[in-house]
């Protein structure tokens, strides 16, 4: 969907139509902004905007932590300057050069949305969701291709338009525009500038181990439709923009804007990147009646999809004459072709599914899971002809699927896991579809069935199992926890399915499976149905009992080359029910830090000592 204008810029509209086209009526100011006192004084040695001398200097990373080699031209350096008024002027031409370096970029985008409702024990709680993945085009308009099509509303699995409280063509209904979600990654596409805005400086402030200005920005009078409207944070190193906080006004006929929270990494020199935006809508006072509440997150990644990088370079490869005439250089015998050929559709998927951005290259988070896994394959004897590999799938919804002998988990499934046993659980089922030989289908061996464009990835790929399969694979799960190291533990798994179960209703879009067997039909939990009456009640008065963690909680991705971590942090305490937000959207909060000292990672929401898992027992 395209627009055409950057100030349109709403993702809410109470719309009589798709999306509200209003002109931006731009008139330059006849007079220069007035600076105040704070912007013109020449600053002291106490408030000078330069560095610090403590400040981290933006250094080299090490060649172990750096991302793939880039050609990527870095900003003209400036000299230091000496007023407020020149910071701006620094920022403002940093925002249009980060604007023309991500132009030619299409990374992938992914909002999920939760409506929100009252209740008197645990607050806002969600009432439905919806969920927008797709490739965004930053060039000239902001313009995004879905990953999500087809399907019908009842299901969930209908594309954008099927799924968008029915549709943009119904009239008087209040609907999301994803467009408008991932649009937030710039104040001010085209008109950035000091013809359309003041600019007000607040204070000085840490984000992170960053120093940060602080600046008010209002529109001018007259300046048009859809104007930023609030607050950013500026780096005070190279004076880039890091945080903007707002929405946009004035709103056009027949529709409004919305809130948002966008953050920024330095995920390469020179440049912050766009990474996180937080939205979020309605009042829960006493008395307030919501015509619209909602929290919302967009997540940013895979802005270096498809360029090259060590693993694509020839030049440290030698090849050597070297006769073998062992028993294993001679043909393959009928089943070890057969093997052989399974495993090249289990590659030809694993690499797909990487280039299309849905999958993180190998790391740290595969190597927790692959621990998991080898708990439940020693402690019953499985000796399998391949190992088993694990890999996390970028995406929210919560989805597991194994494809050959390579299983799949998503991280919004391991951000909401309480702790190992449950991720042993939700593992143990398909490391069970591959030791009853479910996973034989071998028609990706075929090449030209992985040449498809990345938008089409959900209906060129798929690996669901008929419903006899997945009965035996549950089955088979449950023999092998009972003789793992996880067959104590097993009551914490029943109590996440409880919870699942409990909000299994009204979150369909984050139970919507797009590549493997739902977890949940009809709001019925029905994968590792028994274990789901294992356990204590559940009970949200117990504030030591964690059933589920919200999204968000486990696995940082790095936007620009996707690679997924462990999220770090020291545990928070619970202190009433509310504190718990099973499954739920919280706001962003990432500790920022310059390239080369480190990479920023989302905060985790509020957990417990005994929520966090390990990486084995």
């Amino acid at each position: 969907m395209r627009t055409g204008k950057w100030i349109i810029t709403a993702a809410l509209l109470a719309s009589m139509s798709a999306v509200a086209q209003q002109a931006a009526d731009a008139q330059p100011s006849a007079q220069p902004p007035a600076s105040d006192a704070a912007q013109t004084a020449q600053p002291t040695q106490a408030n000078a905007p330069a560095p610090d001398a403590a400040q981290p200097a933006q250094a080299q990373p090490a060649p172990a932590q750096a991302p793939a080699p880039v050609a990527i031209p870095l900003p003209a350096v400036a000299a230091a300057p000496q007023t407020m008024d020149q910071v701006v002027n620094l920022f403002i031409q940093r925002e249009h050069g980060l604007i023309k370096m991500l132009s030619a970029r299409t990374p992938v985008v992914e909002t999920y949305l939760q409506n929100l409702t009252a209740d008197p024990l645990l607050g806002a709680v969600p009432s439905g969701d919806h969920y927008f993945l797709g490739r965004l085009d930053m060039g000239e308009t902001i313009d995004r291709k879905d990953y999500l099509k087809g399907g019908d509303e009842k299901s969930g699995v209908g594309g954008m338009e099927a799924r968008l409280l029915g549709g943009f063509h119904k009239l008087y209904k209040v609907e999301y525009q994803p467009v408008g979600f991932s649009w937030m990654v710039y104040a001010d596409r085209t008109d950035f500038d000091r013809e359309h805005y003041d600019f007000h400086y607040v204070r000085r402030e840490f984000l992170g181990d960053v120093r940060c200005l602080v600046f008010d920005v209002t529109p001018k009078p007259k300046s048009g439709h859809g104007r930023f409207l609030g607050r950013l944070w500026v780096e005070d190193q190279d004076f880039n923009i890091v945080r903007l906080n707002g929405t946009y006004a004035p709103a056009p006929r027949n529709g409004f804007f919305f809130h948002m929270d966008s953050w920024r990494l330095n995920l390469i020199p020179g440049y912050w990147v766009p990474s996180f935006i937080y939205s979020e809508e309605g009042d829960f006072s006493a008395g307030v009646k919501n015509k619209l509440a909602f929290k919302a997150q967009t997540r940013i990644w895979g802005y270096d999809l498809k360029k090259g990088g060590k693993d694509d370079e020839l030049t440290n490869i030698r090849v050597d004459s070297v006769q073998d005439n062992s028993a294993s250089a001679q043909d393959a015998s009928p089943l070890q072709a057969e093997r052989v050929w399974q495993q090249q559709a289990e590659d030809n998927v694993v690499e797909r599914l990487t280039s299309a951005g849905l999958l993180a290259p190998e790391g740290d988070v595969d190597r927790i899971l692959q621990t998991v896994v080898n708990n439940l394959e020693v402690t019953n004897n499985i000796d399998l002809p391949r190992p088993v590999r694990t890999r996390v799938l970028l995406t929210a919804p919560l989805e597991t699927f194994s494809v050959g002998n390579t299983i799949v988990i998503s991280r919004g499934l391991v951000d909401v896991l309480p702790d190992e046993a449950s991720l042993a659980a939700v593992l143990s089922h398909e490391l069970a579809h591959i030791v009853l030989g479910h996973n034989l289908g071998s028609k990706f061996a075929f090449n030209d069935r992985m040449l498809f464009g990345d938008d089409s990835t959900y209906q060129n790929l798929g690996f669901k199992h008929i419903p006899e399969e997945e009965t035996a694979a549950d089955k088979k799960a449950l023999e092998l926890l009972k003789n793992s190291p996880y067959a104590q533990k097993l009551d914490n798994v029943g109590l996440f399915l409880k919870a699942l179960q409990l909000r299994a209703a009204s979150l369909s879009a984050l139970l919507t499976t797009h590549l493997g067997n739902p977890l949940a039909e009809n709001g019925t939990v029905i994968r590792l149905s028994g274990l789901a009456t294992q356990g204590p009640a559940l009970d949200n008065n117990k504030l030591d009992q964690i059933a589920a963690l919200p999204l968000g909680g486990r696995v940082k991705i790095n936007p620009w080359d996707d690679k997924a971590e462990m999220v770090k942090t020291a545990p928070v305490a619970i202190t009433s029910a509310r504190d718990k937000m099973p499954f739920e959207v919280t706001p962003f909060f990432p500790r920022l830090a310059r390239f080369g000292t480190g990479v920023a990672a989302p905060a985790a929401a509020p957990t417990t000592a005994a929520a966090t898992p390990t990486s084995g027992n």
